[in-house]
């Protein structure tokens, strides 16, 4: 069946196209009749909106950009990357946006940057960047943007929707000083970000606590491959771990890996604690902090949302955490 028209619509419910084009966009300036009419004549015709005519004339995409600067192995690979845009898109899709995935690890030609500063979408996600992502001011400055997670540097207009990084940080290193642990060390992740100079600075506040000094940091690039490859250097050390602070559960399924090959028992030999409470650490029985990532997705979307209609959310939210024990540092 061809698409119905807007002038059909209008000659079905008797009104005219402008009063059509009013019901079709929010106005309130219609009376009660034609908006029943209206909203009639459209469900008889199956009327859907041109979107494209739409937004040439409003100057709005209805696009929302979800900005990863990441590789595509880390974003398809990223189990807390995946709840969290689940999340958004679980959100927009009950409104009237739509979702652009916009990844790059970087931005050399300035193509993305050029795409949305020249229309591309009405505004942006942000999430994972790094203290090298410069081109993510030019977004910011180019269309509203929300954040998740605290950028590596912050400006006063930011909106950011993230965790207390440190404080749960602090609390799996506690808890691996209360299971008697004194050998502790962590695998960071990268620490151009934030959240990894955050976690790192948890994990250390809580030894100095104790009384107690690091015996390793190394940065595992929050991949699985990563992790591993920071066991092993952690078992090379004089002074090897008895417990392991990851900051992320993907970096402490590599390192699992790492410590059974060597003939190491977990929790026996060395107990380890990740980060995100993904579907990683159910299936690897690994001792997590959860975080609420899909219902951080879903924040995010809610406040662009906010962002667009005129409303301004809060600054900074924080989402709690809670620590979820398993068998890799069960409690005493």
């Amino acid at each position: 069946m061809p698409r119905a028209t807007i002038e059909e619509v209008a000659a079905l419910a008797g009104v005219s196209r402008s009063t059509v084009s009013r019901v079709v966009n929010g106005s309130t300036s219609v009376s009660a009749e034609a908006l029943a009419a209206v909203q009639d004549a459209i469900a008889q015709l199956g009327y859907a909106p041109n979107r494209a005519a739409r937004s040439l004339a409003s100057r709005q995409t209805h696009a929302i950009g979800l900005v990863v600067p990441e590789d595509t192995t880390r974003f398809f690979g990223d189990p807390f990357l995946a709840s969290v845009v689940a999340g958004i898109s679980s959100r927009l899709a009950e409104s009237e946006y739509i979702l652009n995935l916009l990844i790059a690890s970087d931005d050399p030609d300035g193509k993305m940057t050029r795409f949305v500063r020249n229309g591309g979408v009405d505004a942006a996600i942000i999430v994972s960047h790094h203290a090298s992502d410069s081109f993510i001011e030019r977004i910011a400055e180019a269309v509203p943007v929300v954040f998740g997670g605290r950028p590596a540097v912050t400006r006063e207009s930011d909106i950011i929707v993230d965790v207390d990084n440190v404080a749960a940080a602090r609390a799996a290193t506690e808890h691996l000083i209360a299971l008697g642990r004194r050998r502790i060390a962590t695998i960071t992740g990268t620490m151009t970000m934030a959240v990894s100079a955050d976690r790192r600075d948890g994990f250390l506040a809580a030894l100095a606590d104790a009384g107690l000094q690091s015996v390793g940091e190394i940065d595992g690039d929050f991949s699985e491959h990563g992790g591993a490859e920071a066991a092993r250097l952690l078992l090379q050390r004089d002074e090897q771990p008895d417990a392991i602070f990851v900051a992320s559960d993907l970096m402490a399924r590599g390192a699992l890996g790492v410590l059974r090959a060597a003939g190491l028992r977990v929790p026996d030999d060395v107990a380890i604690v990740g980060f995100d409470d993904s579907r990683v650490a159910e299936s690897t029985d690994l001792t997590s902090v959860r975080q609420p990532m899909f219902a951080q997705g879903e924040m995010l979307a809610d406040m662009v949302v906010d962002l667009l209609a005129g409303r301004r959310p809060e600054a900074l939210t924080i989402l709690p955490t809670e620590l979820v024990v398993r068998g890799s540092a069960p409690a005493v």
